[in-house]
């Protein structure tokens, strides 16, 4: 979506006028872009080209003031009225009932104004910022920092009285309609708003507990079964647990992004707008646990169920039954995913689904900060994704009934093996290489080289697989080594911005959402840790006395999206200080 009809998604209706003329602005622009004259006197082609500049910031300055003008007013206004709401409220004792439900729908009228106010400014504030942004690219200059510092000064004092405002009327309102309930109060204010229902609370309850329970149950299965040590041991890891992992992965990817969105949250990062969600596709992190856990309940009683049926003597004939049992699960979860009918988070679901398309149409579509960030969420699920093929081979190329994998010997699936796993980082590179093409910035260019290098060390990686020898292992070695050292400093100072120079802080940068800065210093660490582990499972996957050679590649797996969730929340933050690191732009605590 582009920016401009992004914002006038976001506009509040009433208000549209008021807002930044985004597409005027980006209109004279372009006239910057536009050959200045045909005279061949260099006098002339500059006067015009600065006349051209000059009506730019000619029209930006009318904007600014337009819209500044428009939230100080709007401001003033809604104190005056809040201000009348404090004096009814005083006299609330006497009201009759008809009175009282009058003054209770403006309380929530007024405090609906007071959060579009907040609103408009935060998408006026991100507007501004986006075409300051265009001029430094066109002009080849550094205003927008200045200009941007200028318009939050300009907002800040207010912002504050916006806060101050919202925070009053809440107060008033739980003390007079909600008997000090704060819970119960907000939840009425904010009538129309999508808010948590007690059912996801109680249902995400019901789920979490019911998956410890059967992760007991599969525990106590095995350990009573002497499975560890059953003759069918390598079998089953060979054949059936490829299967059952792909669940476990997005499980665990669900997990930590439920997390993410909790912490975002917790420190007011206006992720949404980030991301571009709406009210109907943006789900709260109790939402994003819920999938996990009810997801984790489908796969846990499904691994159950298959393990009581092999080793029943009653149901251990039908072979094919048992066998299908995953097959099953995964068609349910295609289902639900590509369900055309507005059910089960519909809006969200298409939502995903369409930036995943984005993400495989690369560098035929021009990508946003979303697609850009589900492409390198897939490249921490190179597993999943083998696990996919897995599927497709197990159940068309041989007897899924004698679990025959012999298929992992063709040269189809070796060469399979290596393209899908590359394909997430191969549409990085695509991103990469359109944003170098478009905005000529150099970072673009060394960013394409790391998802290059990735390619590279799982190449030599698999090639060794097959091939073994030592120049192969050797090869595999360099690729990886290169990768891990180039992927780890560019996590920490262009993916996280941690790091900045010229700063009074010789290590972290100055804007941190977390006051506590061994945090982040314990983020870099564990994410070095991380990437020294996926270096030596690039290397060699060896297979321990508890844990057999597919276990240690799960394990290691997991351990990469345990890092891609620690990225997630330094990559969101600093797109949240680099976008809207302003102060209007934060959450409601």
């Amino acid at each position: 979506m582009k920016f401009a009809d992004e914002l006038a998604s976001q506009m509040v209706q009433e208000w549209q006028a008021a807002y930044m003329d985004y597409n005027t602005l980006k209109h004279s622009l372009q006239n910057l872009l536009k050959p200045t004259s045909v005279s061949t006197n260099n006098d002339d082609d500059q006067n015009y080209y600065h006349g051209l500049e000059l009506e730019f910031f000619t029209k930006l300055e009318d904007e600014f003031n337009k819209v500044v003008n428009f939230y100080k007013d709007k401001l003033q206004q809604l104190k005056v009225e809040a201000n009348d709401l404090t004096l009814k409220n005083q006299v609330g004792l006497h009201l009759d009932i008809s009175q009282e439900v009058e003054l209770r729908q403006d309380y929530i009228k007024i405090y609906k104004q007071v959060r579009h106010l907040r609103s408009f400014c935060s998408s006026n504030i991100l507007a501004f910022s986006k075409i300051m942004n265009k001029y430094d690219k066109i002009a080849s200059r550094s205003a927008s920092n200045v200009y941007l510092q200028m318009l939050d000064n300009s907002f800040r004092a207010n912002s504050n009285e916006v806060y101050e405002l919202m925070e009053r009327l809440e107060a008033a309102f739980i003390e007079q309609f909600a008997q000090g309930n704060r819970g119960k109060g907000k939840k009425s204010l904010r009538l129309g708003e999508k808010r948590e229902k007690h059912r996801t609370t109680f249902l995400l309850g019901l789920f979490t507990g019911c998956s410890v329970a059967l992760v007991i149950a599969v525990i106590v299965s095995m350990h009573a079964r002497d499975l560890l040590n059953h003759t069918g041991r390598d079998e089953y890891m060979e054949s059936i647990f490829p299967l059952y992992s792909l669940f476990g992965f997005i499980v665990l990817h669900l997990l930590m992004y439920g997390s993410n969105a909790y912490l975002w949250r917790r420190f007011r990062v206006n992720y949404p707008s980030i991301f571009g969600f709406t009210e109907e596709t943006d789900l709260s992190f109790r939402k994003v646990l819920l999938l996990a856990s009810a997801l984790s309940v489908l796969s846990l009683a499904a691994v159950l169920s298959n393990l009581d049926m092999e080793m029943d003597l009653r149901t251990m004939k039908y072979s094919t039954v048992t066998e299908l049992v995953p097959l099953t699960l995964l068609l349910l979860v295609l289902l639900v995913t590509f369900c055309p009918f507005n059910i089960l988070y519909h809006s969200s679901r298409f939502f995903f689904l369409r930036h995943a398309w984005h993400c495989a149409s690369a560098p035929l579509h021009k990508g946003t900060f979303t697609d850009f960030f589900l492409a390198d969420q897939l490249t921490s699920q190179v597993q999943a994704i083998r696990s996919l093929l897995f599927y497709l081979f197990y159940y068309t190329m041989g007897d899924f009934t004698t679990r025959s994998n012999a298929f992992l010997n063709q040269k189809l699936y070796k060469a399979l093996y290596i393209v899908v796993a590359i394909i997430p980082s191969w549409w990085r590179l695509l991103q990469c290489l359109r944003r170098l093409y478009e905005e000529k910035e150099k970072k673009q260019g060394l960013n394409a080289l790391k998802y290059l290098s990735t390619i590279l060390a799982l190449v030599m990686r698999t090639m060794y697989d097959y091939k073994k020898g030592s120049f192969w292992k050797i090869m595999a070695a360099s690729a990886s080594g290169v990768t891990t050292i180039y992927s780890t400093y560019w996590d920490i100072v262009y993916d996280w911005g941690l790091l900045q120079r010229n700063s009074t802080n010789p290590w972290l940068r100055e804007e941190l959402l977390i006051s506590n800065k061994a945090v982040y210093f314990g983020a870099i660490v564990i994410n070095m840790l991380l990437r020294l582990v996926w270096m030596q499972s690039v290397l060699d996957f060896n297979e321990t006395e508890f844990l057999h050679k597919r276990a240690v590649v799960a394990l290691v797996a997991c351990l990469e999206i345990i890092r891609r969730g620690i990225w997630n929340f330094c990559r969101l933050e600093k797109e949240h200080f680099h976008q809207v690191g302003h102060e209007t732009l934060l959450l409601p605590s």
